[in-house]
């Protein structure tokens, strides 16, 4: 069984252009790149004003994530800061990762997005971060190899979250396909793509500074796209108190805007990869009480309307 909630959702499946209300991917792309290039015209400043390279690190180690305990007692919002930055540390003006994060974040995060929808996005690169900061500050701490370099050591990139993504797409649809021919056949599957970038992940990572933590920040990030995704496959989401919190957050000065995407998302409940239509409503007519909904707002739909959305959510 699926609920209204579900309906709508996949009635109005988000596009890829910049700017599309519902596109996770493209707001997390966006993030990441802000924060980089306000940290690349912060060293470009410093380096101008003739300051020492120090300073501009100073600035940056604010946004890491330490290994240290100690240091993270200190700055503790670095749990959340650390999956959002990229910084041309030491004496370089650029940092690559930032380049493979992002388009590795924008492949699989589409797919994802486009399969299992855009409320996977934002619980996977979080929770995902979060894991993988948990497994790299145990275990730079408790394993006995890493335990002298833990006091020195720090980590910022996406690449736990985008590991998360990776993964959860991987799992939920591993034959999707591209690069198809005419008639969708052919083509790619998924799951060579991610065996492809596994493989690269853990080749360009092996002359790190951070050899070995960085395998511990993306198994983090991969457990978590696992676990959260299975879950989500089993019926349960994990993710939707988080969607909740930031959905009321983020319509703080405006609770009265899309009043149905808060009702639906708070009475949703599991559904099935394809969510079936009743035979009984055409697509016309649940296109136009879509479009009412998202015009006027739920309490807007007449009693038909209303049974037209709940015949639409029950199984064929």
């Amino acid at each position: 069984m699926i609920s209204t909630m579900q309906v709508a959702e996949k009635g109005h499946e988000p596009t890829l252009s910049l700017g599309e209300e519902r596109n996770m991917v493209t707001k997390l792309v966006s993030i990441n790149l802000t924060v980089f290039v306000l940290l690349f015209f912060i060293k470009v400043i410093f380096m101008l004003g003739s300051y020492h390279e120090t300073s501009f690190e100073e600035v940056a180690d604010w946004l890491t994530l330490p290994a240290s305990p100690a240091r993270l007692l200190v700055k503790p919002w670095s749990l959340l800061t650390f999956m959002f930055s990229h910084g041309p540390l030491g004496n370089a003006w650029f940092d690559v990762s930032i380049v493979y994060d992002m388009v590795w974040l924008y492949f699989f995060g589409t797919i994802l997005q486009r399969t299992a929808g855009y409320q996977r996005i934002v619980p996977l690169y979080v929770f995902g971060g979060l894991a993988g900061a948990v497994f790299y500050i145990a275990g730079m701490n408790l394993i006995p190899g890493f335990r002298l370099l833990a006091s020195s050591s720090f980590f910022m990139g996406a690449g736990p979250s985008v590991m998360a993504i990776a993964v959860a797409a991987t799992v939920y649809a591993p034959g999707y396909r591209l690069l198809t021919g005419p008639g969708h056949k052919g083509g790619i599957p998924l799951w060579i793509i991610s065996a492809l970038y596994f493989v690269l992940l853990i080749g360009a990572n092996v002359m790190d500074h951070n050899f070995g933590g960085i395998y511990l920040l993306l198994a983090g990030g991969a457990l978590t796209g696992f676990v959260l995704i299975h879950q989500y496959q089993q019926g349960r989401d994990w993710g939707a108190r988080l969607n909740r919190l930031l959905y009321r957050a983020s319509h703080m000065f405006h609770p009265d805007e899309d009043n149905t995407r808060e009702q639906l998302l708070s009475h949703g409940m599991p559904f099935r990869r394809t969510a079936p239509r009743s035979a009984s409503v055409t697509e016309a007519e649940l296109n136009e009480v879509l479009d009412k909904i998202n015009m006027q707002g739920i309490d807007a739909l007449s009693v038909e309307e209303k049974d037209t959305l709940l015949r639409a959510s029950k199984r064929d």
